[in-house]
């Protein structure tokens, strides 16, 4: 599949999503607007054909790119979106690990976590949007390693890797009263008991957090 083909995104109707958090028991409506996400994470050739650099452990150019921090994630989105004449979502401070999100840019940006949500279950309630082993790589059947994208079952709006393979990357900061500048992760990876491999599990990482089951993907405001 070539890098044209996979940047084609996929338009996310609008809905409303409830959010939870086991840690703090406590649950949140979330009204999110249509937007589009890219039907799978972002690719090793794809990293390096946008930014020159292949930071991820595993190599293979249809491996998800892995290794990257949230703040890498960000200045990819900014990197993509001029590559392609767009406006960058983000305003980067010099010497910050934070960005300043202009939501009215048409370039290329990370989900929110109730974007990411509400994507992952495409209409579905339950704690998945298929059987885990037809959707998702995970520690029960990923053989202790990660996979090229796009290997299992999409879900019903057509995203493929939403849990499994590699946790993404969101926008949102964790809980800032207790965390700080931690930002959120959602989804699960290739090393993950089946437990992790939820729509609803969040995880939590430092912007500057790199290791070998954390990637991202795009997402942008609507085109059509």
């Amino acid at each position: 599949m070539s890098m044209s083909t996979e940047n084609e995104m996929i338009r996310v109707p609008a809905g409303l999503v409830t959010l939870s958090d086991r840690r703090t028991q406590r649950s949140w409506p979330v009204e999110v607007a249509a937007h589009e996400l890219a039907p799978f994470p972002v690719t090793q050739e794809q990293y390096a054909q946008v930014t020159g650099e292949r930071p991820s452990t595993a190599r293979g150019d249809r491996l998800p790119v892995e290794g990257v921090s949230w703040l890498d994630a960000v200045h990819y989105c900014n990197a993509l979106s001029r590559r392609e004449g767009l406006t960058p979502a983000y305003r980067l401070p010099s010497g910050e690990d934070e960005a300043e999100w202009d939501p009215s840019a048409d370039g290329y940006r990370l989900p929110t976590e109730a974007e990411w949500e509400h994507a992952c279950r495409a209409g579905t309630a339950g704690a998945r949007y298929g059987p885990l082993d037809e959707i998702a790589w995970h520690g029960g059947n990923g053989s202790g390693r990660i996979h090229d994208v796009g290997g299992k079952q999409p879900n019903a709006w057509g995203l493929h890797d939403m849990l499994g393979n590699v946790w993404e990357w969101c926008w949102d900061l964790y809980d800032p009263e207790v965390y700080g500048t931690y930002r959120v992760l959602r989804g699960g990876g290739w090393f993950d008991e089946h437990w992790s491999c939820r729509a609803s599990v969040r995880r939590r990482s430092h912007p500057t957090f790199r290791i070998d089951d954390v990637g991202f993907r795009v997402a942008r405001n609507p085109t059509r």
